[in-house]
């Protein structure tokens, strides 16, 4: 089994989409397809994938190590679930907007979802509202939102313009110094909103899955 095979197995385990597991670790969906296919030998953020994939990176580069067990039990067909890390509150849209400490949010009384990669304390739900990010989310999804995780360019994060009392959930793109937050549906007429200054990233999204 070579390293494309071991990835998709461990996110067929988990649960995960490659558009999932890439969000998860930084990396593009057809990134994710290309290491899965064998097309990319050396993954740039092996260590960021298998950290998103509950493993070690020399499980994944040469089969050793965590979960190596799991080579020798392919007739088992009962595959683990998704490692649970965290119980977060699931806050409101306009909680997340004036976030500025989630013990402040854990007092109230919030239902809590447990959230299935690596996140930390400061980690909150929120449930997609609107079809501004279709169709990679859709309205009633649920997103895991991590104020700790870095917010890099493509990451999907919740910010909080200053003109506005309540978050946005987009993607972060930065080009030529600039920043910007897209709409993911592209018939939604505010595609790119400049941002200097006169926007807060709240935080992350780590995880994204539908509560039912």
């Amino acid at each position: 089994m070579d390293l494309g095979k071991r990835v998709e197995k461990r996110r067929v385990q988990l649960g995960m989409t490659q558009a999932q597991l890439g969000l998860i670790a930084g990396l593009a969906q057809n990134s994710i397809h290309n290491i899965e296919s064998g097309e990319t030998k050396r993954p740039r953020k092996i260590d960021a994938l298998a950290e998103a994939l509950n493993c070690t990176p020399e499980y994944l580069l040469f089969g050793i190590g965590e979960v190596q067990e799991d080579e020798k039990n392919i007739n088992n067909n009962v595959a683990p679930g998704p490692v649970l890390k965290a119980a977060v509150p699931l806050i409101s849209w306009v909680q997340a907007g004036a976030w500025s400490d989630i013990n402040e949010v854990r007092e109230f009384d919030a239902d809590r979802y447990l959230c299935p990669v690596k996140c930390s304390d400061k980690t909150f739900a929120l449930k997609v509202q609107g079809v501004s990010m279709e169709p990679k989310f859709y309205d009633g999804d649920l997103i895991f939102v991590d104020p700790e995780a870095d917010c890099i360019h493509g990451s999907y994060v919740v910010a909080r313009l200053d003109d506005d009392n309540q978050a946005t959930f987009k993607q972060l793109i930065i080009e030529s110094g600039h920043k910007f937050l897209k709409a993911a549906n592209p018939n939604w007429p505010d595609q790119l909103i400049p941002i200097n200054g006169n926007c807060t990233l709240v935080g992350k999204v780590v995880f994204a899955g539908k509560s039912f």
